[in-house]
């Protein structure tokens, strides 16, 4: 598996980059499929969040792997190409895999240490499979990236601010209504959209204990549902605008393509409102669904996520960060050693499959040349023939196994095809995969810069 990551992230573009090269819709998908389509690819898969699009797919070339990927992310996007390119990360063969790790451990998140990433690349895995675009190999991967992820928040305290993008947003909303967190205790609230985002919304406001919780969205049963599992009420998304007037504070997070939530609507229902204190929105949609212009409009607080990514989370210790370092940097060199010696495993089979056709030949040979030999001095020759070749090849496949698990150890496997003449078919044969060396470029930016 030759893994490429073509992306860009809050890391690299500004949030006004990534609200247009959002995808919506069925855009992920069909950016997903056209990937997975591309002469290079052979697999695919897309994380798709809030504040991060990328790519993960095992390609046969890497610079031909970037540029079609680049092609279909400006396509998709509606972002020019040139412009896009200047925020656009790669990341090959184990910096990639080092990437997707640190992205699973919440050491990429806008709030580092934040779990909720790996319920979403639970839900990329699950999207490739379905789509089938993913194989063994981006199956394996993320598989392992879930469990590093998990092993991060259960050995460490990265995740001991407790915060989620939710958490985090509602700090600061508290922060700019200049009351204490706790203090969204009481408060009306509304929550629009019924997604993974808004749903973890609504569980958080009703664990802080809001006097009174709304769920609007477009899908009427989705919303309903949502409501019975928490005891809130429902109402219905068109109703949103006279809604507004009738709580504090509104979460939005829909996935629609334009602000469903305008400044017209804020303005009336600010107008319309009995309460001094500012009508407060929680936009965690990319792209937004509060109109910008509300965050001029007297009366209304807007915390979005441009607002968000300019604003200090509270990290995790030092050492906490240093430890989820240490088991990423481990993990990456364990599944990067277990891949080279996957790698070997074809060639070795073939050479015991070859081995296994001179015995077989040799000792048809012989039966033809000593024909009157009884059964047991034939049995005994053929055991001996075979403890022999079984001897002589012990070393050397035992030894080439621990070099391929070592960096560059691709080279022994080439080099054993090379002194015993196997065919390549064959070795194609036991793994699936073509034979030949891979070229190794490093990872960085598309703009110039360092390995992000």
């Amino acid at each position: 598996m030759s893994l490429l990551v073509v992306g860009l992230s809050h890391r690299t573009a500004p949030v006004t980059v990534l609200e247009r090269a959002a995808l919506t819709g069925e855009g992920p998908t069909r950016l997903l499929h056209d990937a997975a389509a591309t002469a290079t690819v052979s697999e695919a898969a897309l994380l798709n969040t809030c504040n991060r699009i990328e790519l993960y797919a095992d390609v046969d070339k890497f610079h031909a792997g970037v540029a079609e990927l680049s092609l279909l992310l400006a396509h998709h996007s509606g972002v020019d190409l040139e412009e896009l390119t200047a925020h656009l990360y790669v990341h090959y063969e184990d910096r990639a895999v080092h990437h997707l790790f640190s992205v699973a451990c919440g050491l990429d998140s806008m709030v580092v240490g934040e779990g909720q990433i790996l319920g979403q690349l639970r839900d990329a895995l699950a999207t490739a499979q379905d789509e089938h675009t993913a194989g063994r190999g981006l199956n394996e991967l993320f598989q392992q990236a879930l469990r590093v992820g998990k092993r991060a928040h259960s050995e460490t305290g990265i995740d001991r601010a407790g915060q989620s993008l939710v958490t985090f947003g509602l700090e600061r909303i508290a922060a700019g209504l200049g009351i204490d967190a706790g203090e969204i205790a009481g408060k009306r609230a509304l929550v629009v959209g019924a997604g993974s985002m808004s749903s973890l919304a609504a569980a958080t406001l009703a664990r802080a204990g809001v006097a009174d919780l709304l769920i609007a969205n477009r899908t009427p049963e989705r919303a309903e549902r949502l409501a019975a599992t928490l005891g809130a009420r429902t109402v219905d998304f068109a109703k949103v605008p006279q809604a507004l007037a009738d709580v504090d504070l509104v979460i939005s997070c829909t996935g629609s393509a334009g602000a469903v939530i305008l400044a017209a609507d804020v303005a009336a229902a600010v107008a319309a409102r009995a309460e001094a204190a500012p009508l407060a929105f929680l936009d965690l949609a990319m792209p937004r669904d509060v109109d910008h212009a509300v965050h001029e409009l007297p009366g209304a607080l807007l915390i979005d996520l441009e607002s968000l990514s300019q604003a200090d989370a509270a990290l995790p210790g030092a050492g906490d960060v240093d430890a989820v370092s240490g088991i990423v940097a481990d993990e990456v060199a364990a599944f990067g050693a277990a891949q080279r010696a996957a790698r070997i495993a074809p060639t070795v089979v073939a050479l015991r499959a070859m081995a296994s056709e001179v015995v077989g030949a040799e000792l048809a040979r012989l039966e033809t040349r000593l024909p009157d030999l009884d059964e047991r001095s034939r049995a005994e020759v053929a055991q001996t023939v075979r403890r022999v070749v079984d001897k002589l090849l012990h070393a050397p496949t035992v030894r080439v196994k621990q070099l391929a698990a070592e960096p560059g150890g691709a080279s022994y496997a080439e080099a054993l095809r090379e002194l015993f003449d196997l065919d390549p078919g064959a070795v194609h044969a036991v793994s699936g995969t073509p034979v030949g060396p891979q070229a190794q470029p490093t990872s960085g930016s598309l703009a110039g810069g360092a390995a992000r």
